[in-house]
């Protein structure tokens, strides 16, 4: 199962997309998206995983353990120019969030001994932008929480990538563990479009037999165990998505497919420009 479809007419507390570690047939990454009412309140259970709640669009208040942090989020879209916001809770404490307005809101979560010390918000001003790529591989990125964030396995960001444009580009793959060069990472997209009966193709595969090309709508989710898998925006629709990864180490590393060394970067790194002040409106 490489492509989960989302439920349009989820609400509430039904998810819109939902995927445990079990389903994937993976170990580390659970992940659901909520379209929440006003006056919602979701609970999530944090025994043993380390949990992350994205105020995708709108506000939401979010008490975690003992914390209580208010208007969270803000964003009238994914969309927006700004970064979202959130709220990031270590294993063994419960977590709960109410919507003020209306609200999607996805929560991320991965098995964690200790997880990073204490529940807490993260804000607009903590979250650093990102311009990567030039030309038909431009696109833009919010590092909601990366290495630099603590935490013990969980890493999120999320990218829009113009109409037209390719993402996820040149192909690489984080799929084993080789010391100073690669990690093992399990990964998500969860797809907006712009407008939003677009889609996205996706190439999922591998040097071993694996070969997918998959054609995720607005809030479908897609996996990635294991292989390469990059993205083309289809002409006319702008592409968001949010990733969150996992693995044995909390890093991204990655090697890039060979077949495309003639268009990848001389010391093959893919990151882009980096900036702390991520308003670009």
């Amino acid at each position: 199962m490489l492509l989960v479809r989302a439920n349009p007419q989820a609400a509430g507390l039904e998810p819109v997309v939902q995927v445990t570690p079990e389903q994937a047939g993976w170990t580390y990454i659970g992940f659901e998206v909520y379209r929440l009412r006003p006056g919602d309140t979701l609970d999530v259970d944090g025994s043993g995983r380390e949990v992350c709640a994205i105020v995708l669009e709108g506000v939401c208040d979010v008490r975690a353990g003992d914390e209580r942090f208010t208007e969270i989020g803000g964003r009238d879209s994914v969309f927006d120019p700004v970064p979202p916001e959130a709220v990031y809770c270590p294993p063994g404490h419960s977590l709960r969030v109410e919507a003020r307005t209306r609200a999607e809101v996805a929560v991320a979560s991965a098995p964690a001994d200790r997880g990073a010390s204490g529940p807490r918000c993260i804000r607009r001003a903590d979250i650093p932008y990102e311009h990567r790529g030039a030309g038909q591989t431009e696109r833009f990125i919010h590092h909601i929480l990366d290495e630099h964030h603590p935490a013990e396995k969980l890493l999120l960001v999320e990218v829009v990538t113009p109409a037209g444009n390719w993402s996820s580009f040149p192909p690489h793959k984080h799929d084993e563990d080789v010391p100073g060069r690669e990690t093992y990472l399990e990964e998500t997209y969860y797809y907006r479009f712009d407008p939003p009966h677009g889609q996205a193709l996706q190439r999922v595969y591998d040097k071993q037999g694996l070969d997918e090309v998959l054609a995720p709508g607005d809030r479908d989710l897609v996996l990635v165990p294991r292989g390469y898998h990059p993205v083309a925006a289809i002409p006319g629709f702008r592409a968001y998505y949010l990733n969150v990864m996992a693995g044995h180490q909390r890093a991204w590393k990655y090697q890039l497919d060979p077949d495309y060394a003639h268009v990848a970067p001389k010391d093959g790194n893919i990151m882009g420009r980096v900036e702390r002040a991520p308003d670009r409106a």
